[in-house]
C-alpha cells in the first residue's frame, strides 16, 4: 500500500509528515495541484506547486516500485526458489537497481555459456575453485573430463564462465562497479569511420572525453544525438584495469592456482557482463539527468513567455510579413475576432510601399486600430522600419511579435476549425495578432515543442517532456485566471478540473445561453459536478458579473465568509473592493477556524485589492537600433538593444534585429559568477548587448551583456 510510503517521501522531501498525508489524501480525492497550492493551504502548510508536484511524482515511482516488487515475488515463488529471508529483502528494497540486483540470480535468461557449462555438469568444478583453496587446478579439472567435455581447458573454461555469472550476480560486486561508475566514469567519443566531412557539426566531439559527473545535460545530448546519427562512436566507462584491480582485492583472496582461475573469471565478468550492464544504467541515468535539466530549461522558458505580457483587448492589425508573396493582414475585433483581411506588396520585388502604407492607415482609421503586431519573421525589419518611418508610428503602438509556430498554428485542426473558410496565411497573420492580445490564450493552442524555446527538445523523453509542458500550461493558465465569456475551449481545458468534454460544454452552453453572469451558473453546464465546480471555479472570472467577488481569485466556498466580514464592517461586499480604508481595519485573527487559517483570509484579503487584475503587466514596445539589419551590418564593439528569444543552460540568445540571434554566453552575463542564466535574464527581456564576436561565415554572432553595461 502506498500510504506505508508516505513517512519515506516526507523523510527524501524533508516535508513534515502531515503535510505529506494531507496532500496525498487531497490528489486521491481528485484535486488538482493547482487548486491545492491554492485553496488548500492548511491542509498542505501552504506547499506551492513544485512541492505538491515533488509529493506527486514521488507517490507514482513508489506504486510503480510496488508492482515491480509484486511481479518479482511471484515470478520467484513460481520457480519455488523464494524464501522468507528473500521475501525480506525484497519487501525492504527501495531503489528500483537494488531491487533488480536482488533479482538477477532468479530472473529468466536465454542460454548462456554458465548455463551451458553447468549441463556439462561444471558446476562443481567452479565451486572447488571459486574457495581459492586449490593449487592443482588442472588435477581437479581432469575429473570433470567427459564425453561432453572434451579436455582440461575446457573444463577450466567452462568453470570461469559459471564464476563470471556468479561475481556478476553479486550484488556487493555490482555496488564496487557503480561506485566506480559513479566517481571516475568518463564519457568518450570519437568521429565514426568516414563521417569526419558528413559529421562536421559533430567536430567539437570528434576526439572528446569528460567526466560523466561533471558533464553538462546540453554537451551528453548532443553526444548522444551524434551517436544515434551515427556520427560518433561513444564509450562511458570508468578505466578499465583500475576497477577491475579494486574488484581483484574484494574477489580473490587467496595467492592460488584457484585464485588465478578466479581472477580469470573476474576478468570476463567484468568486460563481458559487468561493465556493458552497468555501462547501460549509467547512459540511462545519465540520460534521464539530463533529460531533466532540459525540459526544466523547456518548462521554465514556457512559463515565461506563456506569463509574457499581453496587450489586452483593444483592436489589433496583425501582420505577417513577406516579399514576393506580400504581407497578410488581418483586423481583429477587442475580442480578436477576424473583421477583415487582404495583403499589401511594400517589399520587392513590388516595391508598393506608398499604396501600402495607404491600406493600413485605412484600416487602422476604419476600425479604430489600437496596434499593430508585425511577425519577426521574413522581411520583419524592412516591415517595421517602413512603419516606423511614416506617420502611423504616432497614431498606434507597433510591436515586434515573436511568430514562433505560427505556422504550426495555421495548419493545424484548431486553425481550420476556427476558420475553416480562410488559408493559412490570414490564419497565420490572424495568430500573430492575437498573441499581442493575449500571448497566454493563443500559444494554449500550439505544440510547446513548436515554439522554438529550450534546448534539445526532440532528444528527451517526450513522454516526461509531454507532461511537464502540460503541468506549466495549467499552472500558467490557473495563475492567470480566465475570462469565463471569451475564453476558447482550447484554453478552458487547461483550467483546474475541466478538460476538453467540460471546456466543450461551457463553449457551447455560452454560444446557446449568452454570456455567464455568475459563477454559480456554471453549475447548469452539463456534466459539471461538484468536483469540478469545485476544482475550477476558482481560477474562472466574470467580468461586470452580479457579485463582484466572481471577478477575484476568491473561492466561491468562501463568499459567506467575506460577506460576514463585510457585515462585521458595517458594509457590503462591494465596499471592501472599493474602500483599501475598510479594508485595513479588517482584523483577520477574527475569523480563523479549523477549516479556515491565516493563509487563506490573507489570501482573501489580496484578491479584494485587486479585482481582474492581470498579473503579468501590459506589453510594452520595442525598437531595435536603426540601420542594423542583417549580420554584416554588425561590428566588433557595437552596443545595441536586443530582447531574449531563448534561455538555455550555457547562456542565452538575443535578437538584436539580423534575422539571426546572437549567443550571450553564461561567462558574458554578469561580473559575478552565476550558475543559471535565469539569474540574470528572462524570456522577452529588454537588455543592451556589446557585439564581441561576429562569424558571417557560420551565422554566429557572440555578444556580452556584462561588457555592454
Amino acid at each position: 500500500m502506498i500510504e506505508s510510503h508516505l513517512g519515506r517521501i516526507a523523510g527524501e522531501l524533508n516535508l513534515p509528515n502531515r503535510q505529506v498525508l494531507n496532500t496525498f489524501n487531497l490528489l486521491e480525492e481528485g484535486a488538482t495541484i493547482p487548486f491545492i497550492a491554492r485553496y488548500r493551504k492548511e491542509a498542505t502548510g501552504s506547499l506551492d506547486e513544485v512541492q505538491i508536484e515533488s509529493i506527486q511524482k514521488a507517490i507514482t515511482k513508489y506504486k510503480d516500485l510496488d508492482k515491480r516488487k509484486e511481479s518479482i515475488l511471484k515470478s520467484i515463488e513460481e520457480q519455488g526458489k523464494l524464501t522468507e529471508d528473500l521475501k525480506k529483502s525484497i519487501d525492504n528494497c527501495f531503489d528500483p537497481l537494488m531491487l533488480e540486483d536482488i533479482y538477477l540470480p532468479y530472473k529468466r535468461k536465454r542460454k548462456t555459456k554458465g548455463s551451458v557449462a553447468k549441463e556439462k555438469g561444471l558446476e562443481p568444478l567452479a565451486q572447488v575453485l571459486f574457495l581459492q583453496k586449490h593449487d592443482d587446478v588442472e588435477r581437479l579439472a581432469e575429473e570433470y573430463i567427459t564425453e561432453d567435455v572434451k579436455d582440461i581447458e575446457e573444463a577450466l573454461e567452462g568453470a570461469r564462465h559459471i564464476m563470471s555469472e556468479w561475481i556478476n550476480e553479486d550484488q556487493e560486486v555490482r555496488n564496487k562497479v557503480r561506485f566506480a561508475f559513479e566517481k571516475y566514469a568518463t564519457v568518450k567519443s570519437k568521429v565514426a569511420r568516414g563521417k569526419d566531412e558528413e559529421g562536421a557539426k559533430y567536430r567539437d566531439y570528434f576526439d572528446f572525453e569528460e567526466r560523466l559527473n561533471k558533464i553538462p545535460s546540453h554537451r551528453l545530448l548532443a553526444i548522444r544525438r551524434g551517436e544515434e546519427e551515427g556520427f560518433l562512436r561513444v564509450i562511458i566507462a570508468p578505466d578499465e584495469e583500475q576497477t577491475i584491480n579494486k574488484l581483484e582485492r574484494f574477489v580473490c583472496r587467496e595467492d592460488t592456482q584457484a585464485a588465478d582461475e578466479v581472477f580469470e573469471a573476474l576478468e570476463d565478468a567484468y568486460k563481458r557482463l559487468l561493465s556493458p550492464s552497468i555501462e547501460t544504467e549509467f547512459r540511462n541515468l545519465s540520460k534521464d539527468k539530463a533529460d531533466e535539466e532540459a525540459i526544466e530549461v523547456f518548462t521554465e522558458n514556457l512559463r515565461q513567455l506563456l506569463l509574457s505580457a499581453p496587450l489586452g483587448q483593444k483592436s489589433v492589425l496583425g501582420l505577417d510579413p513577406g516579399y514576393r508573396t506580400g504581407c497578410k493582414l488581418v483586423v481583429l475585433s477587442s475580442n480578436g475576432d477576424l473583421v477583415e483581411n487582404t495583403t499589401i506588396y511594400p517589399h520587392p520585388p513590388q516595391n508598393q510601399s506608398r499604396e501600402s502604407l495607404s491600406t493600413i492607415d485605412h484600416l487602422v482609421n476604419k476600425h479604430k486600430v489600437a496596434a499593430i503586431a508585425v511577425g519577426n519573421g521574413t522581411a520583419s525589419r524592412e516591415t517595421m522600419d517602413m512603419l516606423k518611418s511614416s506617420h502611423m508610428a504616432g497614431q498606434v503602438e507597433i510591436f515586434l511579435v515573436n511568430e514562433s509556430g505560427a505556422s504550426i498554428y495555421s495548419a493545424s485542426a484548431i486553425a481550420r476549425e476556427e476558420f475553416p473558410d480562410q488559408d493559412v496565411t490570414v490564419r497565420g497573420a490572424v495568430s500573430i495578432g492575437r498573441r499581442l492580445m493575449d500571448p497566454l490564450a493563443e500559444l494554449v493552442k500550439i505544440d510547446p515543442k513548436s515554439i522554438g524555446v529550450g534546448q534539445y527538445q526532440h532528444d528527451v523523453n517526450q513522454s516526461k517532456l509531454k507532461s511537464s509542458l502540460e503541468r506549466v500550461v495549467e499552472s500558467c493558465v490557473n495563475q492567470v485566471g480566465i475570462n469565463i465569456n471569451t475564453a476558447s475551449k482550447h484554453l478552458l481545458t487547461y483550467v483546474s478540473g475541466l478538460g476538453p468534454t467540460l471546456a466543450q460544454n461551457i463553449v457551447d452552453y455560452r454560444s446557446e445561453n449568452g454570456d455567464f453572469i455568475s459563477r454559480a451558473a456554471l453549475k447548469k453546464v452539463p456534466r459539471m459536478g461538484a468536483k469540478a465546480f469545485e476544482q475550477c471555479a476558482g481560477f474562472l472570472r466574470v467580468i461586470a458579473g452580479k457579485n463582484p467577488l466572481d471577478n477575484t481569485g476568491v473561492h466561491p466556498e468562501r463568499y459567506d465568509l467575506v460577506k460576514q466580514i463585510a457585515e462585521d464592517n458595517g458594509c457590503k461586499v462591494k465596499d471592501l473592493i472599493t474602500d483599501a480604508d475598510k479594508r485595513k481595519h479588517i482584523d483577520l485573527s477574527n475569523y480563523v477556524t479549523e477549516e479556515v487559517g491565516m493563509p487563506t483570509l490573507k489570501d482573501i484579503l489580496k484578491e479584494l485589492e485587486k479585482p481582474g487584475l492581470d498579473p503579468r503587466g501590459k506589453a510594452q514596445p520595442f525598437e531595435f537600433a536603426k540601420g542594423i539589419n542583417k549580420i554584416s551590418d554588425l561590428n566588433i564593439g557595437m552596443i545595441l538593444p536586443g530582447i531574449v528569444t531563448n534561455i538555455t543552460n550555457f547562456g542565452a540568445f538575443v535578437d538584436v534585429g539580423v534575422k539571426q540571434d546572437g549567443l550571450v554566453h553564461i561567462s558574458e552575463m554578469a561580473d559575478k559568477f552565476i550558475e543559471n542564466p535565469n539569474e540574470v535574464v528572462k524570456l522577452q527581456q529588454k537588455v543592451q548587448v556589446k557585439v564581441t564576436e561576429v562569424d558571417i561565415k557560420r551565422n554566429r554572432i557572440q555578444l556580452s551583456i556584462k561588457q555592454a553595461n
